[in-house]
């Protein structure tokens, strides 16, 4: 069943991108496994997939463990006191969200002498339930940041509410894409755009995102 979902995945993606001008080689599929055993971690790679994304720092040191091969992504909201948990074990953290977070990836950067690879979550819902900056504050927060010599900011990330029309989902996929272009310069070059998820993500990739997280449209 995996690798037909994955298959059905693939061919999703190409279309939406086909309907975009874009490449679909450009769109990372990031496989979300917070509900999924090791069994089908395995068999998920066994199909290709190289990205794996996890939300609870506990939870995932396990399966992390059992396959450091593969790439993993911090994809929920981190306490600032998990952060040296997860600095050294993970390829991107894509939830970056305040200051007192950079600030203790600062100081587990320097302790461990590793480069943190972040994204800027922002909500550009507006929901007071969703965590993320406000989109006025992208531009003083990166300004700030940019003294962070342990943090390399690759992009933004945002999480739209759920609809049963996917298509209500567009104004904030678009509202970060927008906040990209207008952001982007030679101190942060923010490639990546992390938006996407089961419900939503053909949307998010007409949109322009580069990183989709994906789990139960994989999974079932």
């Amino acid at each position: 069943m995996l690798a037909d979902n994955h298959k059905k995945l693939l061919e999703n993606i190409e279309a939406a991108a086909d309907r975009a001008g874009r490449d679909p080689q450009d769109i990372q599929l990031v496989a979300v496994t917070k509900y999924v055993g090791l069994n089908e971690i395995k068999e998920a790679a066994k199909v290709g997939i190289k990205d794996f994304g996890e939300n609870r720092v506990q939870e995932a040191n396990e399966k992390i463990k059992q396959f450091p091969e593969l790439k993993w992504h911090f994809i929920g909201h981190l306490q600032s006191n998990k952060a040296k948990d997860v600095l050294p074990c993970y390829t991107l953290i894509h939830s970056l969200d305040r200051l007192s977070l950079a600030k203790a990836l600062q100081r587990c950067g320097e302790r461990f002498d590793l480069k943190a690879n972040v994204l800027v979550q922002v909500n550009t819902s507006g929901e007071e339930s969703k965590f993320g900056l406000a989109p006025d504050e992208l531009p003083r927060f990166l300004e700030i940041i940019k003294n962070y010599d342990r943090l390399k900011v690759k992009g933004l990330m945002t999480m739209a509410p759920f609809y049963d029309n996917p298509e209500e989902t567009r104004p904030c996929f678009r509202e970060l894409c927008r906040l990209r272009d207008q952001y982007s310069s030679t101190d942060y070059n923010l490639e990546h755009l992390s938006m996407g998820m089961t419900n939503d993500y053909m949307v998010a990739i007409e949109e322009g995102a580069t990183i989709i997280r994906v789990g139960s449209a994989l999974f079932g």
